[in-house]
């Protein structure tokens, strides 16, 4: 990527890593991309943590002088989740845990940032979808250390609809021949995974972003045929089945509340976050729904709720092809970081 602010990238080697649910993730690593100057005081940090499926280059159309997060202002940190096939996943690792969670990612960007800039404190932790699990879990794991989190889509806890979508996705992977047993694969299930993009697909975009026809006039697909094709299942084609399957059990695992600290007490894990959180819901997201966020609100210490008025669905949040959201976005988030 060429830009006219500094980028660098690296892996971060963590060794072998006790994970929160048990077991050991063997010489764990992050890679990662960080935009912009960090300043002499390390003041001016954002950590943007990765959504499922993604890697940095899909997520960085937002960073930019004029963009929603300006790399001019601010040293903006991505770390790849674990299972995204970049840091440490089941396709490049023989021994992986049951599960790894948001509990390991963020213990492991923290430690990546105090080991490879000093960073102790972050002005902010952005996140999008998992990336906005993320995001609650840093706060709930780092009271005091985080100033602010905005979580664009995502939620406290995976709600118990958003799981069964899940369940779906996982059963038709687990369902394919290629299937050996404990999340691995013979070879690449292609049939499960066009399933599988399809799936998504009805559950990503909403209701009314297909009645209005935007896969077709915003997205440019000839037909619906092709756009569940193109849009979907090539998309998912392009991950191997065994990271995705890992990344669908970490989002399912999803709770901020899964610690010796809250004993699965929302309220109470909700309760200890110190940041001031923008809660940015899309309103017709059918996996982090507004009344997620509404129902976390009255716990939250410092905290607002601005929905996104959208037909979109999820993928308001991520509105790479849609200038309406995206300006949304970058208002609020702009206000939100210098608030």
């Amino acid at each position: 990527m060429t830009a006219a602010w500094p980028i660098e990238e690296g892996t971060f080697r963590l060794g072998d890593l006790a994970v929160h649910r048990g077991g050991v993730l063997a010489d764990a690593r992050l890679a990662w991309r960080a935009h912009g100057t960090l300043s002499a005081a390390r003041d001016n940090v954002v950590v943007y943590p990765t959504s499922y499926g993604a890697q940095h280059a899909e997520l960085e159309w937002l960073i930019g002088p004029d963009g929603v997060l300006d790399p001019t202002r601010w040293f903006i940190v991505i770390p790849n989740m674990f299972g995204n096939g970049l840091s440490s996943s089941p396709s490049n690792t023989a021994d992986w845990p049951a599960l790894v969670t948001a509990w390991d990612n963020v213990g492991a960007q923290r430690r990546l940032l105090a080991d490879t800039w000093g960073i102790e404190r972050v002005h902010a932790v952005y996140g999008w979808s998992m990336g906005a699990q993320q995001a609650y879990h840093w706060a709930v794991a780092t009271p005091g250390a985080v100033g602010r989190i905005i979580v664009n889509c995502g939620s406290a806890r995976t709600a118990v609809h958003n799981r069964v979508f899940l369940d779906a996705l996982m059963a038709v992977l687990e369902a394919a021949p290629e299937h050996l047993g404990g999340g691995r694969f013979s070879a690449q299930p292609e049939r499960a995974l066009h399933a599988f993009g399809r799936i998504y697909a009805g559950w990503a975009m909403s209701q009314d972003f297909y009645r209005a026809g935007l896969h077709l006039s915003a997205l440019g697909a000839p037909d619906l045929a092709t756009f569940l094709r193109t849009d979907w299942a090539e998309r998912f084609a392009r991950r191997r089945a065994e990271d995705l399957l890992a990344q669908l059990r970490s989002w399912d695992a999803g709770d901020i509340a899964d610690h010796p600290r809250f004993g699965g007490d929302l309220g109470a894990a909700l309760r200890s976050i110190t940041a001031r959180v923008l809660l940015l819901p899309g309103e017709t997201d059918l996996y982090f729904r507004i009344a997620d966020n509404a129902a976390e609100l009255p716990h939250l210490r410092h905290a607002v709720l601005r929905p996104i008025p959208s037909i979109w669905g999820h993928r308001a949040g991520n509105p790479a092809a849609n200038p309406e959201d995206a300006a949304f976005l970058r208002g609020a988030v702009r206000a939100w970081l210098e608030g």
